[in-house]
């Protein structure tokens, strides 16, 4: 039975009624974040006018900012927790990366 290492602070009170708390709002607030700035991301890998990429790439940046902010808010009460990965795992994974990395790219270190 593999073990489940949880990362995450003491959990900040909240009401638990029918409406919406603090954690409520922030919850919906950084799922919107998200989503938002998947949807940017999208829009900047097909843009092709030059102004409105840098338009919209600074809007992209700053929802980005927004969304860590809310993400790190969230982790500081308790909110938000993350699963730590066991170390075989870790390194299993980094080995096969490592591994892709030396047969796809036969010039590793070199730039032209």
């Amino acid at each position: 039975m593999q073990q489940s290492n949880k990362i995450q602070n003491p959990s900040t009170q909240t009401t638990k009624t029918a409406q919406m708390n603090d954690r409520d709002f922030l919850n919906d607030c950084l799922a919107t974040e998200k989503y938002l700035t998947t949807s940017y991301s999208m829009a900047l890998h097909e843009m092709s006018h030059q102004a409105l990429y840098q338009d919209v790439s600074k809007i992209f940046n700053e929802t980005e900012d927004c969304q860590r902010q809310m993400f790190n808010l969230m982790f500081k009460k308790g909110w938000y927790g993350l699963d730590a990965e066991q170390a075989q795992t870790l390194q299993q994974t980094y080995q096969q990366f490592s591994q892709y990395e030396t047969e796809q790219f036969p010039n590793q270190g070199t730039i032209q």
